[in-house]
């Protein structure tokens, strides 16, 4: 699509070429998926899960079955990921089983809401936090929270783009901070309860609350919360052992996920009313505030870095599927180039930037997770469900790792049950994204298709591509990695 090849000097081998390394580890695996999950969504869902669920008994059995149904959706893609060995997770994985359509579908929701919207709920609580200590008591300046957000954004950006072993290492710092973060806010929490504070579970099932129509709200937030175990699928090019490493890298992560989240709330409540969680725009904050009192202020700042190792890894793994869009050719060809020297998908991870800064600039943290929730889990149950019609379609098919099919049954069902219960508990948020998510089909019927664009378009397109292509150094993929 008007893409150059790199013309230089003659190169001594492959160590020149140009192609994504084999730099992810297992513990940068676990490292990935642990990071991506806990983010920002165990530090602000609490308030929407406990809003929507009614009381705090069923508020943490919500969160107990989103991370098994998180671990099911993991297994499942751990299936496909061993099986169709391409980078790109959702997209590939629609694509191969599916077929075009949806497979860009999803490539068009994931660019213009999905990634936007999810990178501006991580990178405001980024900011939000961050910036909160200097401005206590009083509440900070929405412009400050922005500035401060952008700011995150940028930085993550220019980290992925200069290196893959910077990223990687930079996500396995926060990692291990994000969980020292946590064991914070278990450990007091656990000694509350350990000297007899259950005042804030007393009437834990009362049920005057609780409204079905919302509960599929609840299971939203805490799906969030969890929402980062699929980023491991869409580096597998550059996993070391995939098929051994995705795997063990999914159960290892989502345990270790599950286990955390339901003692950090157990936590929140022993310390915190369910009032003062709800009336709360940062519970962590709310919770260090009463227990550390004189090092308060230190708690938002790990909680910041949490959320920027979220933002990294949610950077990092979602320019992967736009770059194997565009090597699929559903995207410009740009968009698959790759640095000479650096060898990081640069126009892919640029390209993230003013989309995510436009979501910061017109949403709030709420109203961004139903926003984009509708689209994310419609297909996510798409891709699970092709994976239970690749098995009858292809049943000669090699599979490294093979879960029994119930599990994908169980995660595609309710994937299905929650949108649509959606789309009755907030039809006006739901209801765009769908909108904005069928407004891909012109898009791929007039452009993607090719049926109708005039040649005159093409021949300008593929000059700007060439141009764009020597300023930025950066050149078509030479080594296939699957």
């Amino acid at each position: 699509m008007g893409a150059c090849r790199r013309r230089s000097p003659p190169r001594d081998g492959k160590e020149e070429a140009v192609f994504l390394r084999r730099k992810i580890t297992l513990p940068r695996v676990i490292a990935l998926g642990i990071g991506t999950m806990v983010g920002s969504g165990i530090f602000i869902s609490p308030k929407g899960v406990l809003q929507n669920s009614g009381n705090v008994g069923v508020s943490l059995i919500v969160w107990l079955a989103c991370g098994i149904l998180s671990l099911f959706g993991a297994l499942s893609y751990a299936d496909l990921g061993t099986s169709i060995t391409k980078s790109g997770g959702h997209y590939i994985y629609l694509l191969e089983t599916l077929g075009p359509l949806p497979a860009f579908l999803r490539l068009w929701s994931e660019f213009v809401m999905i990634r936007p919207a999810n990178m501006a709920v991580v990178s405001l609580a980024f900011g939000q936090y961050l910036i909160e200590p200097f401005f206590a008591p009083c509440q900070a300046p929405a412009l400050a929270v922005k500035l401060t957000t952008a700011t995150g954004i940028t930085l993550a950006i220019v980290v992925n783009c200069w290196s893959v072993s910077w990223a990687a290492n930079v996500q396995t710092v926060l990692t291990a901070l994000k969980i020292a973060t946590v064991g914070l806010i278990i450990v007091p929490g656990m000694m509350a309860l350990g000297n007899g504070h259950f005042e804030n579970f007393q009437g834990s099932f009362d049920t005057s609350l609780l409204s079905l129509d919302k509960l599929p709200l609840a299971f939203y937030s805490g799906m969030f919360a969890y929402g980062g175990w699929f980023y491991i699928n869409f580096v597998t090019e550059e996993i070391v052992n995939p098929t051994r490493n995705i795997p063990l890298g999914v159960m290892v992560s989502l345990t270790v996920v599950t286990v955390c989240y339901i003692l950090t709330n157990v936590s929140y409540y022993a310390v915190l009313t369910p009032q003062e969680i709800l009336d709360s725009e940062a519970v962590a904050l709310s919770f260090a505030d009463k227990v550390f009192k004189s090092i308060s202020s230190v708690i938002p700042i790990l909680v910041a870095l949490s959320c920027f190792g979220a933002l990294n890894g949610g950077i990092f793994a979602a320019s992967r599927m736009l770059f194997a869009a565009a090597r699929e050719g559903q995207w410009p060809a740009f968009f698959s180039m790759i640095h000479l020297q650096r060898h990081t998908p640069l126009p892919a991870l640029i390209l993230m930037l003013p989309l995510i800064y436009l979501m910061v600039s017109i949403g709030d943290l709420y109203g961004l997770l139903n926003f984009y929730s509708f689209s994310r889990w419609f297909f996510l149950g798409l891709a699970t469900l092709g994976l239970i019609l690749q098995r009858y379609r292809h049943p000669e098919m090699p599979r490294p790792f093979k879960v029994p099919l119930f599990i994908p049954l169980v995660f595609t069902i309710a994937c299905f049950f929650i949108v649509g219960t959606s789309l009755y508990a907030d039809p006006v948020n739901t209801g765009i994204g769908c909108a904005i998510t069928l407004t891909g089909l012109p898009v791929y019927y007039l452009v993607v298709q090719k049926t109708r664009l005039p040649r005159c378009c093409t021949s300008k397109f593929n000059s700007l591509t060439v141009k764009l292509q020597i300023l930025m150094k950066v050149a078509v993929q030479e080594v296939q990695t699957y």
